[in-house]
């Protein structure tokens, strides 16, 4: 039985099956780069996906798997993963209006590590498109730590031109940062409006919104 819990990188499913004596480090990544199943998977689309350095990013669907530990292949494991994807969200991909798949799994990634919850996922996905459609920076944190193995931001990573850099770089990152949730897709799906425009996360996993950065500043004083 191998769970692969909401949110995780790939390189955190590799760390995981390496922690569980599956496989040597890299091998899932090194199976991810190598992927060659991309015509039995038409939500995946093939020419913007191989730009990127881990391609199948964002659709390790997490869910438990069920696996032979002896004859353990990370190729199964992806197979298995790109099957559930494409179950959970068959009657979903269908109603995408405005983005391409890729954009919604890119957003439905950031959401699934910036809040959690059904409702104010729905709201952030209202404030991040809102933020982009505005010319705004997307300006989210989630999108940096994809890229730093320490988890921690620092001056210099947020001045740096960094194309996950989302507080100094427009637009979406180049790709997702996490394998999202059917919730946080739905989310990215199906945002709601409001009239916030800044959110952030209190210690204790509450979410709280603004209408200006005044407003925003102040509660970063309060709560954090």
């Amino acid at each position: 039985i191998i769970t692969i819990q909401e949110g995780l990188r790939i390189k955190d499913i590799d760390d995981k099956l390496v922690n569980l004596e599956l496989i040597k480090a890299d091998d899932f990544i090194n199976a991810v780069k190598n992927f060659g199943g991309w015509e039995y998977y038409l939500f995946l689309n093939k020419s913007e996906l191989e730009k990127l350095d881990l391609p199948l990013e964002g659709y390790i669907y997490p869910d438990t798997y069920f696996l032979d530990y002896e004859n353990f292949n990370p190729k199964d494991l992806i197979n298995l993963a790109l099957d559930n994807f494409e179950k959970k969200t068959k009657g979903l991909l269908p109603q995408i209006k405005k983005h391409t798949i890729q954009e919604i799994i890119t957003m439905a990634s950031i959401i699934e590590n910036e809040v959690f919850g059904t409702a104010d996922r729905k709201i952030v996905s209202g404030i991040l498109w809102k933020r982009l459609d505005s010319g705004w920076f997307l300006g989210a944190d989630a999108t940096l730590l994809y890229t730093k193995t320490d988890r921690k931001i620092t001056d210099e990573d947020l001045a740096s031109d960094n194309p996950y850099n989302t507080r100094k770089v427009k637009g979406l990152p180049p790709g997702p940062i996490s394998n999202p949730s059917i919730d946080s897709i739905e989310a990215a799906m199906f945002p709601e409006s409001s009239e916030y425009w800044y959110y952030l996360t209190t210690k204790d996993g509450k979410v709280i919104y603004s209408k200006t950065n005044d407003e925003q500043n102040a509660n970063i004083t309060k709560y954090l």
